[in-house]
């Protein structure tokens, strides 16, 4: 069995999870452009989204908590009664980014389990585990993307908790590089850079030194997720990697560090790691009392 090549126009359906703000949004609106029927799972929709989806009959929204699995059965459920079919592709583009409520340094969580880990790492696996079963039962093929990060392939020591799932989706993704003929159904992963979106509050703006000039836009980490879903040229397990110099696929061994805008490294200077490393050390400083190392 050949990699899918898997053209979105025509009415194919697309499921897109966060698809109401960011790089969703984005792949909402190129994807519709294309002539796909869009079907978007988010908490809540945006301004932006209400303001382009309205009047559209071919963008169902459907309100979810990704972190329900019960959820995903309203979402399939809603696609078959709108549609009579289930999606022929998948843009999982939902998380979170060490947000003050799933943190590792404020750590603010107890028996519940890191809220980060059920949105990045659980929900694009169930997910996708659920688009295998439900694609084989009806006969039909499908291509599913995850957005990951650069910091899936490095590390930083302000977001360890959020490196640690976007590592586990590099990990699961590379690991579905040889069920493609098994399954019928093509899995890839897109790994930006910097990204500007709603995920960055005025806290992380100052914290990560984000400015327009060094990082992406939702709209070219859409375009290439879109290659990503439809394009045969990119097979099962494929890790992309999208910074300001370009694209990369990101091998199963070993790889340079990126380079460029928006990357990290190019910033790597005194001002840039008190800006990073403050609020942790605002947190460690009021848990360590009078003690000392």
């Amino acid at each position: 069995m050949t990699s899918i090549d898997q053209p979105l126009g025509g009415g194919k359906i697309l499921l897109i999870t966060g698809g109401a703000s960011g790089i969703g949004l984005a792949l909402t609106k190129q994807a519709h452009a294309l002539g796909a029927k869009v079907l978007v799972a988010d908490l809540k929709t945006t301004p932006d989204f209400d303001s382009y989806a309205s009047g559209k009959d071919n963008i169902l929204f459907v309100q979810s908590d990704v972190t329900r699995w019960s959820d995903f059965n309203k979402i399939f459920n809603a696609c078959e009664k709108k549609w009579n079919d289930i999606p022929d592709a998948y843009g999982i583009c939902a998380g979170l980014f060490e947000p003050t409520f799933s943190n590792f340094w404020q750590d603010p969580e107890d028996d519940g389990g890191y809220k980060q880990v059920e949105v990045n790492v659980n929900h694009p696996i169930k997910l996708t585990r659920l688009a295998i079963r439900k694609s084989l039962a009806n006969g039909k093929r499908a291509s599913i993307c995850i957005i990951a990060s650069i910091a899936g392939i490095a590390g930083n020591l302000a977001a360890p908790l959020y490196c640690a799932t976007k590592h586990a989706i590099v990990g699961f993704v590379k690991s579905m590089k040889d069920t493609e003929p098994l399954t019928g159904i093509k899995v890839t992963t897109l790994c930006p850079g910097g990204v500007l979106t709603p995920l960055f509050d005025d806290a992380k703006l100052k914290q990560f030194s984000v400015s327009e000039e060094r990082f992406l836009t939702p709209d070219a980490c859409a375009t290439q997720l879109l290659d990503l879903l439809q394009k045969k040229e990119h097979p099962c397990g494929r890790v992309l990697e999208i910074t300001m110099n370009g694209t990369r696929e990101i091998p199963e061994w070993g790889v340079e560090p990126p380079q460029g805008m928006g990357t990290g490294e190019e910033l790597k200077n005194e001002e840039f790691m008190q800006n990073l490393l403050n609020p942790i050390t605002t947190t460690l400083d009021s848990e360590r009392g009078g003690s000392k190392l």
